[in-house]
């Protein structure tokens, strides 16, 4: 950004209008997450875990994006609540799986309809075109930095 225009470099960077967005996104859906009895981490693994197979422990930490030690710490406690189930996967004996419940997929379910809804109301100011372009933009970046 040209500093004379008035505008601060971060308004115009990437990183800061990403994250930017991602708090206009959260802000408000958070207090519905805390409201379920959940943390922020506990509804980024079940959301993750509703819909797929099981995940290394591993895979999940990458997808949740948290450090492993954490997400295992995390999953035990999951698993303590009946909300995921951990077992060891057959392939290779050293690694954890981990699977949403359906205890935890119950206790999801309306979370997913509320975050769809949010995320349409967030994005509301943009057409449906737009919000494709969006999302296919946003994937394309986030896959160019695996």
């Amino acid at each position: 950004m040209n500093p004379e225009s008035g505008a601060r470099f971060v308004h115009g960077h990437l990183g800061y209008l990403l994250v930017q967005a991602n708090h206009a996104l959260y802000k408000n859906f958070d207090t519905q997450v805390r409201a379920a009895g959940l943390s922020a981490i506990e509804w980024r693994v079940l959301a993750t875990l509703q819909d797929g197979p099981a995940l290394t422990v591993s895979q999940l930490a990458h997808q949740v994006f948290s450090k492993q030690p954490t997400v295992t710490k995390l999953v035990q406690r999951m698993a303590d609540q009946g909300w995921v189930q951990l077992r060891a996967d057959p392939e290779d004996q050293r690694r954890t799986l981990v699977a949403a419940t359906a205890a935890g997929r119950r206790l999801v379910r309306p979370l997913l309809q509320k975050a769809r809804a949010h995320e349409s109301d967030v994005l509301r100011h943009l057409g449906s075109a737009e919000q494709v372009a969006l999302k296919k933009l946003l994937a394309k970046i986030a896959q160019a930095t695996r």
